[in-house]
């Protein structure tokens, strides 16, 4: 998961470098005289990886937006208090600030998305990044 503006922009360097480096690829198999199968083997793996990070990037853009997934008994409630930081427009540091915490704190905890977290400092979080979550019960 994209944390931060700096890994974002280095991810979007990165898509953009690997789109020639493909190309480039597929030409150096080709000229070995790989058929389509054996080229697609070859450069499958680096493509699925590619996929992932191209994804990591829309799921960043969507979170800038405010756009978050549902949470199903608070599974991933690590990545929304990270994206609700995203979307709020703060940087790990600032939050850090807010919350009178070192910024290794704050980017340890969503390196590790939140694992432990206590209610009360999930709650905290949310406050002072203005997001209001709301939870709907059922019996399954």
């Amino acid at each position: 998961m994209i944390r931060t503006e700096f890994e974002y922009r280095e991810i979007l360097n990165r898509l953009e470098k690997a789109d020639e480096a493909f190309r480039h690829e597929e030409s150096r198999l080709k000229s070995k005289g790989l058929d389509r199968a054996a080229i697609k083997r070859a450069m499958d793996p680096g493509r699925a990886f590619h996929a992932q990070l191209k994804y990591e990037v829309e799921t960043y853009d969507r979170l800038k937006r405010g756009k978050f997934d549902e949470l199903r008994n608070l599974q991933g409630i690590g990545q929304l208090l990270i994206g609700a930081r995203i979307a709020s427009g703060l940087s790990q540091r600032e939050l850090a600030e807010r919350l009178g915490v070192h910024e290794s704190q704050v980017s340890r905890d969503e390196r590790n998305e939140y694992n432990g977290i206590t209610v009360e400092r999930a709650d905290r979080i949310l406050e002072l990044l203005g997001v209001e979550t709301t939870t709907k019960a059922r019996k399954m």
